[in-house]
């Protein structure tokens, strides 16, 4: 055997090490790459936190990358959670009742079913925690506001329930603030808490309404508390399943609220005494 032989036999052994080791780091590799794959796994099955997340992130990069392809130009202008933060309920959802006043208030108002539906929902479960008539919470709310969450009286009352913030500060506190009084829940909430403290104040319902305009020390409510009566009437009426017109009847003058007379001093000295 001549020396170049030699020399390429050892070149041969020498590649064929080479090749081995190559494919045994390969395969070591896969193992590992397996073994993390089966461990995380086994960590997001045991911890259904960290799968939503992971999923979460999964799907706002799958969006991205969708927007991206189409030619969308700011992908991270997208919000996939802002469903979650609508007031909105679906009204096929609700119990038969509750749907029925939903519509009723939908068409009557000029409001989406869904946002009514959600308000709905909560009047009831607010009701009932305060034994508190839903329906008359809703009346209220109809009255004072017509269901616009943006609502502002020349006085200062805001939002659906038309609650004077200022006066109310301190019941917006747990909610982060007195801008949460434009947060329609939120509202809906402060504004039936108050509207409980009057008529367990007052000892009435009607008595109530008229301390919750801001008129309990008046002669007269300006027809307030007659116009809530009468539509928390028909809103009963329709939870029962009678078919009443969405016109508003025009039989009881009323004139603007009281809600309240004088400074806000005045209002505060007439809702604390």
């Amino acid at each position: 055997m001549t020396a170049f032989q030699e020399v390429g036999r050892s070149l041969r052994n020498f590649a064929g090490v080479i090749v081995q080791g190559f494919f045994a780091t390969i395969q070591n590799g896969f193992a590992l790459l397996g073994l993390a794959v089966m461990f995380a796994t086994i960590t997001l099955v045991a911890q259904p936190e960290l799968r939503h997340a992971g999923e979460a992130r999964l799907m706002n990069w799958l969006l991205s990358r969708q927007m991206a392809d189409n030619g969308v130009e700011n992908p991270v202008d997208a919000d996939t959670d802002a469903v979650e933060r609508a007031t909105a309920t679906n009204p096929q959802d609700l119990p038969k009742q509750q749907a029925a006043v939903a519509y009723w208030l939908s068409r009557k108002y000029r409001v989406a079913p869904e946002p009514i539906s959600a308000l709905v929902a909560e009047a009831y479960e607010i009701g009932n925690r305060r034994k508190l008539d839903p329906m008359l919470i809703l009346a209220v709310m109809a009255v004072e506001s017509g269901f616009n969450p943006f609502a502002q009286s020349p006085v200062g009352a805001q939002g659906l329930m038309q609650v004077m913030t200022q006066v109310h500060s301190d019941k917006y506190e747990n909610y982060g603030g007195t801008l949460a009084a434009f947060d329609p829940l939120t509202n809906l909430r402060v504004g039936a808490r108050v509207l409980d403290e009057c008529i367990q104040r007052f000892g009435s319902i009607e008595g109530g309404l008229r301390a919750y305009v801001g008129a309990a020390n008046l002669e007269d409510d300006g027809g307030y508390a007659a116009k809530v009566l009468a539509e928390h009437t028909r809103l009963h009426q329709v939870a029962k399943g009678r078919a009443i017109p969405t016109q508003t009847l025009q039989g009881i003058p009323v004139v603007a609220p009281a809600k309240p007379s004088g400074t806000l001093e005045e209002a505060l000295v007439l809702l604390k005494s």
